[in-house]
């Protein structure tokens, strides 16, 4: 695996720790600006707006932009953007913030992953996109635990500052680690890129990666008072829980990167259904504190499994389109990030209390488990043969 790969992993993980860390925070934030939870719960929900709007965007704005360029700017915008949020004197501020940095993460996932899989063979790509998302489970094992540790001890702002300073070591090791990846001969043609949305298995893949997701995130966004208002675990409890959230993220990063490549399929299958059991697991036994620790650990492994299985597909059904591949499946990420708090939001707010975001995450995920069962289907119709010009450019195609 390349050393850029890695390099991209690293500034992942600050990226990951501004994205996941609010889960930890949404307490002490909504103290100071006087706020509902639910209402700062929107807070994360508006990360993930900003980058399911951001992803194709900056991927369409930058497509024959230098790609070491444009990541080394886009990282530099994030910093600034923690900087803002860690002096951000309204809540409204505080928005804004978190949505300026959700675009400019956004647009390094969409850069990022494009540059990971243009440096490794087709065989290796659920590999590449496991080492990036490897460095969003490192931040759930130390960064979100960090910074709700940091938010406890010396108020929330320090933990934006603390992001803020991994952002200037993200941006050391891209401006002197990144190799300059020369532009395509041809020059991209957003027509063709585009191309890809007519095909009903990118659209699939969409579907599923949200879903999935969604459910998580639906449940994993409120786990804090969760666990100190209906388990009765004390609040030093919450960086310990959401850190062995991280190291069950981390373990399923590694194993699904490294199974998905021969076993797609079986990876998305099996790791939905297991995230959809956990969450029921986790609604049924939520009052109890074992059950919900062990429960986080175990959905953080599931999650995180699928992952890069869920970035795989999509750049196999979108191979023609590698930059959009990438913000697709950005977006859709966040189409989860995004709908999942607010659907978790939306049940606490009506009165149901904070174990039921369990059971809606649940429901998002058996749809999860239904289309990918559907898009399998399509996938064993339709085989696809293709033959190759010396060019190397596709020139027949059958289906079988």
């Amino acid at each position: 695996m390349p050393l850029a790969v890695y390099v991209l992993g690293l500034a992942v993980f600050a990226l990951g720790t501004s994205e996941f860390m609010l889960s930890g925070l949404l307490p002490p934030i909504a103290d100071d600006m006087d706020v509902s939870i639910p209402r700062a719960g929107l807070l994360i929900s508006a990360f993930a707006i900003g980058m399911v709007v951001g992803a194709p965007l900056l991927a369409v704005a930058t497509l024959r932009l230098p790609r070491r360029t444009t990541l080394i700017s886009l990282i530099t915008v994030f910093g600034l953007g923690q900087i803002a949020g860690a002096l951000a004197p309204t809540y409204e501020v505080l928005f804004a913030s978190r949505v300026v940095s959700a675009f400019a993460c956004a647009g390094f996932w969409a850069v990022g992953a494009a540059v990971a899989i243009a440096m490794v063979p087709v065989a290796s790509r659920a590999r590449a996109m496991a080492v990036m998302i490897g460095g969003l489970s490192i931040a759930n094992v130390l960064g979100v635990p960090a910074g709700a540790f940091l938010g406890e001890h010396l108020g929330w702002r320090s933990a934006f500052w603390a992001v803020g300073a991994a952002s200037v070591v993200a941006l050391a090791g891209v401006a002197t680690l990144i190799p300059r990846i020369p532009l395509p001969a041809e020059k991209p043609r957003l027509r063709r890129e585009l191309s890809i949305y007519r095909d009903r298995q990118v659209w699939l893949s969409v579907a599923v990666t949200a879903l999935a997701a969604g459910g998580v995130f639906c449940a994993f966004s409120y786990l804090a008072p969760l666990l100190t208002d209906v388990a009765g675990l004390d609040a030093g409890w919450v960086p310990t829980v959401l850190a062995l959230f991280g190291v069950g993220a981390l373990i399923g990063t590694v194993i699904g990167g490294r199974v998905a490549d021969a076993h797609l399929f079986g990876v998305l299958l099996s790791g939905i259904a297991a995230s959809t059991l956990l969450l029921a697991v986790l609604a049924l036994f939520a009052s109890h504190p074992a059950p919900v620790v062990a429960v986080a650990f175990l959905l953080g492994l599931s999650a995180f499994y699928t992952a890069p299985a869920l970035n795989a597909r999509m750049f196999n059904v979108a191979g023609a389109a590698p930059t959009l591949a990438g913000a697709t499946t950005t977006a859709a990420f966040n189409l989860g990030n995004t709908g999942g708090p607010w659907l978790g939001g939306t049940v606490i707010d009506a009165d149901f209390g904070f174990a039921s975001t369990a059971w809606a995450g649940a429901a998002m995920t058996v749809v999860a488990l239904g289309l990918a069962a559907v898009s399998l289907r399509l996938h064993g119709k339709s085989r696809v043969v293709a033959t190759a010009s010396p060019s190397g450019a596709a020139i027949a195609t059958t289906r079988t």
